[in-house]
């Protein structure tokens, strides 16, 4: 049995860190994959690839098991429903099943100190979230059409995944987050119980000893703030704020707590 985690705020070096570990336990044909989930989500490409991903994977036999931990929302809910099986935690956070975008209006601010953008652009909407400046009806009519387009994918892959309609999705798919508990209630987890929990469950659907142990694949890189006092928080702080920043104003399966 392989073992992957997804831990902290899904970008592009969690995303080729994951599909590298998910090419290795189809090379060694595992016959099945415990997938630790520990993640307010993230960007939604890299999302979706790794859920396609792990589709691939199950098409080839393997069976996959996800486990929520300490919070498996947003995006971490779309990899998981990738999943044949959801194991959370009663205490687990989950849901946020929505999609978000923002920009930074500074306009007021700027005028205050001084500053004035001076703006050539190729098309009207080439600086659509420009810090300068309001958005104006016609771009917030369309950045919201590209968010409805978001979110109906993101309600599709649920539906799919845990085999609801649309409608009952919708009914709880409003960036609202419960926990695992009141998750299983919903249908968007299958049992309630711990990773070894999920460990067992695994074992079982690949008809493999009870007590086989799991091969951890793909280990993130530790960083330099994990080593200093209070470094893990720090690192999730960190995390967060990159993930903010480099993706300001593109659209995130991301919980904001």
């Amino acid at each position: 049995m392989a073992r992957i985690t997804i831990e902290g705020a899904i970008a592009s070096g969690t995303r080729k860190r994951v599909l590298k570990a998910l090419r290795d336990v189809e090379k060694r044909e595992f016959p099945a994959l415990l997938l630790r989930i520990d993640s307010p989500g993230g960007t939604v490409g890299d999302s979706q690839e790794i859920h396609a991903a792990l589709l691939r994977l199950r098409e080839k036999g393997c069976h996959v098991v996800a486990s929520f931990g300490n919070i498996s929302a947003s995006g971490g809910v779309y990899i998981g429903v990738a999943a044949e099986k959801i194991v959370s935690n009663p205490g687990t956070i989950t849901g946020s099943i929505g999609v978000i975008l923002r920009g930074n209006n500074l306009s007021k601010l700027l005028e205050r100190v001084g500053i004035r953008f001076e703006t050539v652009k190729s098309g009207a909407f080439k600086d659509i979230l420009s810090p300068d400046r309001a958005l104006s009806a016609e771009e917030r009519n369309l950045l919201q059409a590209l968010i409805d387009s978001s979110y109906a994918q993101f309600v599709e892959a649920v539906a799919t995944g845990r085999d609801l309609s649309p409608e009952t999705v919708r009914t709880f798919a409003d960036g609202r987050v419960f926990s695992g508990a009141q998750a299983k209630e919903l249908g968007l987890v299958d049992e309630l119980g711990d990773e070894e929990r999920a460990r067992v469950l695994a074992a079982e659907l690949a008809d493999l000893d009870e007590d086989c142990k799991p091969i951890t694949l793909g280990k993130p890189k530790k960083k330099l703030l994990a080593n200093l006092p209070g470094g893990a928080l720090l690192g999730r702080v960190a995390e967060m704020l990159e993930t903010e920043l480099s993706h300001s104003g593109q659209a995130l399966w991301l919980y904001r707590p």
